[in-house]
């Protein structure tokens, strides 16, 4: 596992558990809203922080800590991710995995060994501005086969983030049409401050006045 960073302790972001947040290290999208850019290209071995230590720590917090969110980057592109959870289920940890869904054979693996407890995928837009939102030539089926995946499988959420100054509420409208209407769908707010693309920090500033 290429791991990035670790979140030592968390209560926002695995619902109704007290949980350690680890973030791996490479994404195949590049959002422009993106605000963990320091997760999207490798780092080199010297930057990274080991498996030993992680596990490591999950370890000596098994009575304080409830479950692990792996997110990322984008953790489906890890070739050893299902070696890893196994190892932190193992430990007895429910495990929560944040994914862009750009991989449901990953996904659907995971699932079918029983590796992940609880989803959330981010709906990054409408799919007619999918590749604008994500920076990339998407694969749209890829992300609707995910998106059935999880939704017919498993405890999850859905989320987008509303960045105002490429998505109008029409698009969000749109965005959560994709869902099924028992899935939870989150509406988050854009956080300019640390954006990939620089143009889109200023709305910060236009914000405040």
């Amino acid at each position: 596992m290429i791991i990035g960073g670790l979140q030592r302790f968390t209560l926002s972001d695995y619902p109704g558990r007290p949980a350690a947040v680890i973030f791996t290290q490479g994404c195949n999208f590049r959002c422009p809203f993106c605000h963990n850019g320091s997760l999207l290209a490798p780092k080199n071995d010297a930057q990274q922080i080991t498996e030993t230590e992680v596990l490591g720590f999950l370890e000596k917090r098994k009575q304080q800590l409830g479950g692990v969110v792996i997110s990322g980057g984008e953790p489906t592109l890890q070739p050893d991710l299902a070696e890893f959870i196994g190892k932190i289920k193992k430990m007895g940890f429910a495990v929560k995995l944040d994914t862009n869904g750009s991989n449901p054979e990953v996904l659907e693996k995971l699932l079918k060994d029983s590796l992940v407890d609880y989803i959330a995928m981010d709906i990054k837009a409408p799919l007619t501005k999918y590749n604008t939102l994500c920076g990339v030539n998407a694969d749209t089926r890829s992300i609707c086969r995910s998106i059935a995946i999880i939704a017919k499988t498993i405890n999850h959420h859905f989320r987008t983030t509303w960045v105002k100054p490429l998505l109008d509420e029409n698009d969000i409208s749109k965005a959560g049409e994709l869902l099924p209407a028992s899935s939870k769908y989150v509406i988050q707010p854009f956080q300019p401050a640390m954006a990939l693309d620089s143009s889109l920090r200023k709305t910060q500033c236009e914000n405040n006045w």
